[in-house]
């Protein structure tokens, strides 16, 4: 089967839009007090840490930024498969912050759901929020983003595809058919 690719954003828009959304979640939040930002693994953390750059430049904060596997707290396994459990890289509490959870792609929900319980198993925050790079639809658990870098209808046939540097030398968006 062949398959068609179409870029949906190139690296300048990944960039204009990562920028939105940190004046958003600024905008939202009234700056940047008692934010913590949360990148899902893997393509999550470094969306995270562009978010982390952009807020800086805007706000002139550093905003504490982590790491979150949720591999233990999936609930897509086989449980009979050991997952490895790899604690959380936060060197940060998360007790009465403004979470911010960070991933690349939202679809059914399942990640999302999975990284709120292992945020929950750190402490309790004052509030999680989400901002996704690109939402493709598809719910199976009544998520939704609080910020959205681009919204994508998609049908269950297609993959949307985010390119990073740290894993693909490279950044862009894609949108993957089989024809």
């Amino acid at each position: 089967m062949a398959q068609n690719k179409r870029i949906l954003m190139d690296e300048a828009t990944v960039g204009r839009t990562v920028r939105r959304m940190a004046h958003e979640i600024l905008e939202k939040n009234r700056g940047a007090e008692d934010l913590v930002l949360v990148g899902i693994q893997s393509r999550g953390a470094p969306l995270a840490a562009m978010l982390q750059e952009n807020i800086a430049a805007i706000e002139g904060v550093q905003v504490p930024c982590g790491t979150l596997d949720i591999r233990y707290y999936r609930d897509d396994r086989e449980r009979e498969e050991a997952p490895v459990f790899k604690r959380a890289e936060m060197p940060f509490s998360v007790v009465d912050k403004k979470v911010i959870l960070v991933d690349d792609v939202l679809f059914t929900g399942r990640t999302v759901r999975a990284a709120i319980e292992a945020v929950f198993s750190l402490g309790r925050p004052r509030s999680i929020q989400l901002a996704i790079l690109v939402d493709r639809g598809h719910r199976e658990l009544p998520i939704r983003a609080d910020y959205v870098g681009k919204s994508v209808p998609t049908s269950l046939q297609e993959r949307v595809s985010v390119r990073l540097p740290a894993f693909d030398g490279a950044t862009a968006v894609e949108l993957e058919d089989s024809v």
